[in-house]
C-alpha cells in the first residue's frame, strides 16, 4: 500500500542531538508535546496521538498536505535566488540534498511514519471506535493471536451443521465415508489457510480481509467477482444459521409454537414466517447497536465450547453408565415416539392382556385382540433396543458402512431380520420414521462443507491485531487443526456410541423428539439444545454484521459502478444501505425454508472464494515477482495448486449445476467490471501473469515476416492534434475501429513539435485525450506520443520504432492533408510525401483517408450503398481484403462490394471479367465485377493547361515569397482559370507542345509582375522564365491519366459510400513533390469518401486454406 511521507529537514545540532521538526520546511519548527512524544514511543495498547496528515480513501496524502509528491520543478528552491535559498537553509547540515527535500523524505521521517503506521481505516473499524469521527486519537490495535484470531475462527467454524446434521451424516454415509467427507473438506480449508497465510504476511494487510487479499493479488476483476461471491456466501450463511435457529426452536425447544401444523408444507411455512421475523429483528439489532453484537460474541462462543465439552463428557459417561434412550422397532423398522409408551403389541396387567398404543396404531384404533391389523404388524415382532448403547458396545462395526436411500424410505436397522409384505400400501404412515430427502455421497459433501467455513474470521480482523503477520497464520491454522480434530473425533465417537437407526433419524423422532446429539451429552440434553440455539443466533448476527461491511468495502473501491450507493451509510460509517440489501438477500434464503437446500448454495460461494485464494498464492509464487516475500515460509505453489484443485473438485462434487451457476455469476461480474468498472492498478498477480505471458508470446513471435495465411493489418494510426492537444479528425479512429475484424495490432501515434523537456505536460495531456477518444470509439490498442524538433523526424521515428519485437505494425493509416495548398507551412505536404516514401522504404502498406470528416462514426449505419474497389495495379491483394474487413462491422454490413478493373486497348475484357470472377470465388469474397475499357485518347487542352498552370505555380512559389492572403488569392486565380478551361477542344499532343500560344490565358505577365512589385521588387527577373516555360511531357501524361481515370471513376462511383483506389507512388525526383500532390488531388476530385491504398509488397491475400 503506497504511503506518502512528510518532508522533515534536520536542524543543525546546537548543543546536542535534537529530534527533527515535524513541521514543513517553510514553517518555524515547534517543540513536540512531551505527552505526544511519550505516546509515540509507547509499545503497548495505549492510544497514540494521531499526527498523520489527512488521507484520502485510497490511502494517499491529499494535496496541500506535506509530502504530497509535488514535482521537483515546483520546489521553492528551484526558482529561488541563491540568496533566498541561503536564508532558507541557513544553519542546515543537509544543504547538499536541499533540492530533494520536497519530494524525497529524510530517513528519520520515513522510519517515524512506518513506526506509527496503522491499518485501521475509517468505516471498517468497529462501531464503538467510530462514535466521534473527528477525534484526534485512534485506538491502537492490541488483540493477540488467541483473542483476535483463534477464538473468532473457532466460533465461526463450529456451528449449526455440527449440532443438527453431523450425526445424520454419520448414520447415512457411515463412519468411513463420513471420515472421508470431513477429511477432504478440512484438507481444503487447511491448504487454503496456508495460501492465505502467505498472502496475509506479504506486507501489511489493511482491514478488509479476504476481499482485500484476493483483489490486490488477482486484480479488480477477479477481486470484485470473488468478493461479491464471498459476500453472497456470507449472506446465505446468515440465512442458514437462522433456519437452524428456527429448527432448534420449533423441533426441540417449543414444538407447540408452530403456527402451521400437519404436512411438510406447513413445516416450510413455519420456517418462512419465523425466519422473516428473525431476519427483521436481527437487522434492527445490527442497525441500532452493532457494538452489543461484538460484546456478545464471547458469550456465544462460550455456548459453543460448553456444548462441545458436554458431548465429550457424555461420551466418557457412556463407558460407565449409558443414558437410557430406548427405541422401538417393528421388525427392522424404526417407530416414531413422541412420548413414552410400552414398546409391545400388548402387555399383561393383573393377568389381563391389554393392547398397547402400538396395537391401536396398526389395528385401526381397535383395542380388541381379534381386530384386523396391518399385515406387516401381524407378521413381525416388536423389539426395544437402546439408542445409546455406549462406547464399549460393538455398534461401531455396524455403523462403518453407508446406508443411502431415496426420499420417503423407512429408516430400518440393517442387521435385524423382518418378514416382508408384498402388497403394502405406499402411503406414508405417521408411526414410521421416513427419510425426508434422497441421500448420496456428493449431496452430503455439499451439506457438510459449510461447517468448515469461517477460516477467514481472523483475517477479517486484521486491522485490530497487534501483529497481523504473526497472528493470522498461527491462529488460523491452529483453529483449523482444533476444529478438524473435533469433527473427525466426533465422527468416530458418534459411530461408536449411537445406534445406526438413531443416527439416521434426522429429527430425533425415535428418541422422543430429542436432538440426537443431545441424547449423548452430559449432564442433560438441554445443554446442547440451549447452547446450539444461542450459537446459531450469534452466528446469524455475525453474518449480518460482516456481510454489509464486505459489500461496503467493494462499493467504496468503485470497481462495480452500480454498487457505489452501498458504500454510503450513517455518519459513523455504518453500512446502512448495504445492511438493507443483505437482509433482502438473506430473506431469499429464508424463503427456501430448508437448511439442506441452502447449505450447498453457500458451499459454492465459499469454495469459489477459497479456490481463488489458492490461485492467488500459486500465481504469485510461480511468477516470482520481486514484491512476493511472505513472512510465512511454510508454503509451496504445489500446495496452493492442490488446494485450488480440491476446491474446484468439491464444487462439482457438491452440485455440478450449482457450480456452473456460481461460475456463471462470477464470470458475469468479472466481465461487467472489465467492461464498466473503474481502472485500478493494484500491482496484482493477473497483471504480472499478463506481462509474463506477453513476454513469452513476444519471444515466440518470429521477427521475420508472417506467413501469408497469418497476415493481418497491424495498423499504425497517425493522428493530427490541434493547439489544445485534441484530435483533429476523430473519425479516423472510428474508421480504425471498423477495421478491427482483422484482430490485429493497433497503435495510435502522434507527433508534437518541440523538445521533450518543454513539451512533457502537453505530451501527457495529448496521450490522455487520445486514450479517452479511443475508449469512446472502442478502439483497442496502444497510444504512443513522440515529441520531436521536427514533425517529419517524429513520424519517421514512429514508422521505424512503433511496436515491440515481432508485434510491429505493417500498415500506416493517416488522413489526407486537406489544406495542403493553403497552409502557412509548406511542410504539410512535404511531410505527407516523405511519409509515403518512408512507408514504401519500410515495405509497409499505406492507407490515406481523403475527406475523412465525411466518414461514418461507429453509431451510424449504411442501410444500402456500394463499396467500390478500383483495382488498377496488383500490389498484394490488400484492396480486396480491406472491404471484406469493413463489411464485418455493422456500419458497412449492408453495403455491396463492387470491383472495377481497367482494360487497355490490347486486353480481352471478357476474359478479364471471367478470370476476376474465378479469382474472387477462390478468395471466398462475394462481389460484383466490372471491367472498364479505357482507350488511348488525345490529351485535351484542359489537361495540358492544368499541367502548365501546376508547373508555373510551383515555379512561382519557389521564386517569390507570398504572404498568406496573396497565396490564397493566387490559388483562387488558378482555380478560376481551370474552371473556364473545361470547354476547350481536343488537340494533338505534338501540336499542343509546338504551339503553346494557342492556349488561352486568363491572367497576364504584367498582372503577376505588378502583384509581385507590391511585396518584393528583387524577384522580377524570374518571371520571363515562368511565362516562356513549356510543360514537362511526363507531367502532361501523368495529368492526362489522372483526369481520365477521375472521369471514369466519377461516372461509375460518384454515389458510392466508399471508393478504394490504388495510390500512385511518389516521384523519385523530390522536386516534383508538389506536382505529385496535384496528381492525387485531380485523381480523387469529386468523390465523397476515398481510401487511397498503397501496398508495401508483403501483404498477400491467398486462395489456399
Amino acid at each position: 500500500m503506497p504511503t506518502n511521507f512528510t518532508v522533515v529537514p534536520v536542524e543543525a545540532p546546537a548543543g546536542g542531538n535534537e529530534a527533527p521538526s515535524a513541521q514543513g520546511v517553510l514553517q518555524q519548527p515547534e517543540p513536540l508535546d512531551e505527552s505526544a512524544n511519550e505516546n509515540s514511543k509507547s509499545q503497548g495498547c495505549a492510544g497514540a496521538h494521531d499526527r498523520q496528515p489527512q488521507q484520502s480513501e485510497s490511502g494517499s496524502v491529499e494535496r496541500g498536505s506535506q509530502g504530497d509528491g509535488v514535482p521537483r520543478e515546483s520546489s521553492p528552491f528551484i526558482n529561488n535566488s541563491s540568496l533566498e535559498r541561503g536564508r532558507l537553509y541557513e544553519g542546515k547540515n543537509m544543504a547538499l540534498f536541499e533540492e530533494e527535500m520536497d519530494s524525497n523524505p529524510m530517513v528519520s521521517s520515513l522510519l517515524n511514519k512506518l513506526a506509527n503506521y496503522t491499518n485501521v481505516t475509517q468505516g471498517v473499524v468497529e462501531h464503538e471506535e467510530d462514535e466521534d469521527t473527528k477525534r484526534k486519537e485512534i485506538k491502537a490495535p492490541c488483540m493477540g493471536t488467541f483473542i483476535g484470531v483463534y477464538l473468532p475462527c473457532l466460533q465461526n467454524i463450529l456451528g449449526v451443521i455440527l449440532f443438527l446434521r453431523l450425526t445424520w451424516i454419520v448414520g447415512t454415509a457411515g463412519v468411513l465415508e463420513s471420515f472421508i467427507i470431513v477429511f477432504i473438506c478440512c484438507a481444503g480449508t487447511m491448504l487454503t489457510a496456508i495460501s492465505m497465510s502467505a498472502i496475509a504476511t506479504n506486507g501489511v494487510v489493511p482491514a478488509g480481509g479476504s476481499y482485500y487479499m484476493i483483489s490486490r493479488s488477482l486484480g479488480p476483476e477477479f477481486g470484485g467477482a470473488v468478493g461479491l461471491c464471498f459476500y453472497l456466501g456470507t449472506t446465505f450463511a446468515g440465512a442458514m444459521y437462522i433456519l437452524g435457529t428456527i429448527e432448534i426452536l420449533l423441533k426441540y425447544i417449543s414444538p407447540n409454537a408452530a403456527i402451521f401444523h400437519g404436512s411438510e408444507e406447513a413445516t416450510l411455512n413455519n420456517m418462512r414466517v419465523y425466519g422473516t421475523c428473525i431476519v427483521a429483528l436481527m437487522a434492527i439489532v445490527v442497525f441500532v447497536g452493532v457494538k452489543y453484537v461484538n460484546k456478545l460474541a464471547l458469550v456465544f462462543l462460550a455456548c459453543v465450547i460448553l456444548s462441545i465439552m458436554a458431548i465429550y463428557a457424555g461420551v466418557i459417561k457412556t463407558a460407565f453408565h449409558p443414558p437410557d434412550f430406548p427405541i422401538c422397532l417393528l421388525g427392522n423398522r424404526t417407530l416414531a415416539k413422541d412420548k413414552d409408551f410400552p414398546c409391545a403389541k400388548y402387555i399383561e396387567t393383573n393377568n389381563v392382556t391389554v393392547t398397547t398404543q402400538l396395537w391401536r396404531w396398526f389395528c385401526g384404533n381397535n383395542p380388541n385382540l381379534n381386530a384386523t391389523c396391518d399385515e406387516y404388524f401381524q407378521l413381525n415382532n416388536v423389539t426395544e433396543i437402546q439408542g445409546i448403547p455406549g462406547i464399549k458396545s460393538r455398534v461401531l462395526l455396524d455403523n462403518l458402512w453407508s446406508s443411502y436411500s431415496d426420499k420417503g424410505t423407512i429408516v430400518e436397522k440393517q442387521d435385524l431380520s423382518s418378514v416382508p409384505v408384498l402388497d403394502e400400501a405406499k402411503d406414508e404412515q405417521v408411526y414410521y420414521i421416513y427419510t425426508d430427502i434422497m441421500t448420496y455421497f456428493t449431496m452430503l459433501v455439499g451439506i457438510y462443507f459449510p461447517s468448515v467455513t469461517g477460516i477467514m474470521a481472523g483475517s477479517n480482523r486484521s486491522g485490530d491485531l497487534r501483529d497481523a503477520q504473526k497472528s493470522i497464520p498461527t491462529g488460523t491454522i491452529l483453529a483449523i487443526s482444533t476444529t478438524s480434530f473435533i469433527y473427525l473425533s466426533c465422527i468416530i465417537l458418534f459411530g461408536a456410541c449411537i445406534e445406526g437407526v438413531v443416527l439416521r433419524d434426522k429429527f430425533g423422532q425415535a428418541v422422543n423428539g430429542n436432538l440426537v446429539i443431545g441424547t449423548l451429552a452430559w449432564p442433560s440434553p438441554w445443554v446442547i439444545v440451549i447452547g446450539s440455539f444461542f450459537s446459531t443466533c450469534g452466528a446469524g448476527l455475525q453474518s449480518l454484521t460482516g456481510a454489509p461491511r464486505l459489500l461496503q468495502a467493494i462499493a467504496r473501491d468503485g470497481i462495480v459502478p452500480f454498487l457505489q450507493v452501498f458504500g454510503h451509510g450513517k455518519a459513523n460509517g455504518e453500512p446502512t444501505w448495504a445492511l438493507l440489501l443483505t437482509a433482502f438477500i438473506c430473506e431469499i434464503g429464508i424463503l427456501i425454508a430448508s437448511l439442506d437446500s441452502v447449505a450447498p448454495i453457500l458451499s459454492m460461494f465459499f469454495l469459489m472464494c477459497y479456490l481463488f485464494v489458492n490461485l492467488a498464492c500459486a500465481l504469485q509464487t510461480l511468477l516470482r515477482t520481486p514484491n512476493w516475500r511472505p513472512r510465512f515460509k511454510y508454503y509451496h505453489w504445489t500446495l496452493s495448486f492442490l488446494g485450488m484443485s480440491l476446491c474446484l473438485a468439491l464444487m462439482f462434487i457438491c452440485s455440478w449445476y450449482y457450480a456452473l451457476v456460481a461460475m456463471l455469476i462470477a464470470g458475469c461480474i468479472y466481465k461487467y467490471i472489465e467492461y464498466r468498472g473503474a481502472e485500478k492498478e493494484w500491482g496484482d498477480g493477473i497483471r504480472g501473469l499478463s506481462l509474463n505471458a506477453a513476454r513469452y508470446a513476444l519471444l515466440r513471435v518470429d521477427h521475420g515476416h508472417p506467413h501469408t495465411k497469418n497476415w493481418r493489418p497491424q495498423v499504425l494510426v497517425l493522428l493530427n492534434l490541434d493547439s489544445e492537444q485534441l484530435v483533429k479528425h476523430p473519425r479516423l479512429l472510428s474508421f480504425t475501429c471498423q477495421l478491427k475484424a482483422g484482430k490485429g495490432l493497433t497503435i495510435v501515434g502522434s507527433v508534437l513539435p518541440g523538445t521533450y523537456l518543454d513539451k512533457y505536460a502537453e505530451a501527457e495531456r495529448a496521450e490522455e485525450n487520445i486514450r479517452s477518444l479511443m475508449g469512446t470509439e472502442k478502439t483497442k490498442g496502444f497510444c504512443q506520443i513522440i515529441v520531436s524538433p521536427s514533425v517529419r523526424d517524429g513520424i519517421s521515428h514512429l514508422i521505424q520504432s512503433a511496436g515491440l519485437g515481432g508485434m510491429k505494425h505493417n500498415t500506416v493509416l493517416m488522413a489526407w492533408p486537406q489544406s495542403w495548398k493553403q497552409t502557412d507551412n509548406r511542410f504539410s505536404w512535404k511531410n505527407f510525401v516523405d511519409t509515403v516514401r518512408e512507408t514504401t522504404a519500410a515495405q509497409q502498406a499505406l492507407l490515406v483517408a481523403k475527406n475523412i470528416d465525411l466518414f461514418p462514426m461507429n453509431q451510424e449505419r449504411f442501410s444500402e450503398g456500394n463499396i467500390d474497389i478500383w483495382w488498377i495495379v496488383h500490389d498484394g491483394g490488400m484492396l480486396m481484403l480491406l472491404p471484406f474487413l469493413l463489411k464485418q462491422h455493422k456500419v458497412w454490413r449492408k453495403c455491396r462490394m463492387r470491383i472495377f478493373t481497367v482494360a487497355q486497348m490490347d486486353d480481352n475484357s471478357i476474359q478479364m471479367k471471367s478470370d476476376l470472377q474465378m479469382f474472387l470465388y477462390h478468395l471466398r469474397i462475394k462481389a460484383e465485377v466490372e471491367v472498364v475499357e479505357m482507350f488511348e485518347n488525345d490529351i485535351s487542352a484542359f489537361t495540358y493547361e492544368k499541367t502548365l498552370v501546376m508547373e508555373q505555380r510551383s515555379q512561382m512559389l519557389k521564386q517569390m515569397q507570398l504572404s498568406k492572403n496573396e497565396r490564397e488569392r493566387e490559388a483562387q486565380l488558378i482555380h478560376d482559370r481551370n474552371t473556364a478551361s473545361h470547354g476547350t477542344g481536343m488537340v494533338k499532343l505534338q501540336t499542343t507542345i509546338a504551339a503553346p500560344e494557342k492556349v488561352q490565358m486568363t491572367w497576364t505577365k504584367e498582372k503577376l509582375v505588378s502583384e509581385k512589385h507590391k511585396n518584393k521588387e528583387a524577384c522580377a527577373p524570374g518571371y520571363k522564365d515562368i511565362f516562356s516555360m513549356k510543360p514537362n511531357e511526363s507531367n502532361v501524361r501523368r495529368m492526362h491519366t489522372a483526369v481520365k481515370l477521375n472521369g471514369v471513376v466519377l461516372n461509375k462511383s460518384q454515389n458510392a459510400q466508399l471508393v478504394l483506389l490504388n495510390m500512385p507512388g511518389p516521384p523519385k525526383n523530390r522536386h516534383g513533390d508538389e506536382n505529385y500532390m496535384e496528381f492525387l488531388e485531380v485523381l480523387t476530385e469529386g468523390l465523397n469518401r476515398v481510401l487511397l491504398v498503397r501496398g508495401g509488397g508483403r501483404e498477400v491475400i491467398t486462395i489456399y486454406s
